[in-house]
């Protein structure tokens, strides 16, 4: 109990003062953000893939879909699609738009109005959410959840370097502190409200595709200009980790 609350609170802390741990910039990003990416993606392959198969063989013959064949892999699907459709939406509102007349070939990027703001901020809230609720559960040993935290961290600074970048100034007034108190919440919930063991399998299938969809979009368009060697670093040190670990 003692030693989640303690890794609960590093991940909300993480969230409230990425900015400064990072010092984030827009572009060029930091080696350690490539680093970062390079732990989440290792995070992905390596247990993330495993645990969707437990998963699905946790879900299999529950609920109203347990004529479909994959679960877990359709569940995590709709995670990813969801948070995919997010992006999308955001980046509708950041296209390049005409100059007055005076300048009619130059173009510049607007910030997202507030309803993105909040639509992004729920959406992130309720991910984290998920991501403290599940911490209760995971049934690991003490270096196999520290393991878990650390990549969670990671990942999330990360989608902090996304939300600076579409909400800079409403980020860090209002939303870092939204994304922290999520964590606690969620992680409260789960000490609260217990669920079947299929049903949390579904929500870590749903948390599992958004991961997924979170690394690859901030780790792979070219404009983002990573790091190779540091995502590499990042990527190896803890894949080694993990394999100690197991």
């Amino acid at each position: 109990m003692l030693l989640q609350l303690t890794l609960v609170i590093t991940l909300a802390f993480i969230h409230a003062y990425a900015a400064k741990l990072l010092r984030l910039k827009e572009i060029p990003r930091s080696a350690a953000l490539s680093f970062a990416g390079g732990v989440s993606v290792a995070y992905v392959f390596i247990l993330i893939f495993p645990e969707l198969v437990e998963a699905q063989e946790t879900i299999s013959g529950h609920g109203l879909v347990a004529y479909i064949e994959h679960h877990a892999y359709l569940v995590a699907l709709v995670g990813l699609t969801v948070f995919y459709g997010l992006e999308r939406w955001v980046k509708r509102y950041r296209q390049p738009r005409p100059q007055p007349e005076t300048h009619p070939d130059s173009g510049h990027h607007h910030a997202p109005g507030i309803g993105v703001f909040w639509l992004h901020i729920v959406s992130f809230s309720l991910y984290n959410a998920l991501v403290g609720y599940l911490l209760v559960y995971r049934e690991s040993a003490t270096f196999e959840l520290v393991l878990f935290v650390l990549a969670m961290g990671f990942h999330f600074l990360v989608n902090d370097h996304g939300l600076l970048q579409h909400h800079r100034q409403a980020y860090l007034k209002r939303g870092r502190w939204l994304l922290s108190g999520a964590i606690l919440l969620g992680w409260a919930a789960g000490h609260l409200v217990e669920v079947s063991e299929a049903a949390t399998s579904v929500l870590f299938a749903f948390l599992a595709g958004s991961i997924i969809l979170n690394v690859l979009k901030e780790e792979l368009p070219e404009e983002r200009q990573s790091r190779f060697l540091p995502f590499a670093s990042g990527a190896g040190i803890y894949a080694a980790l993990l394999l100690v670990a197991s």
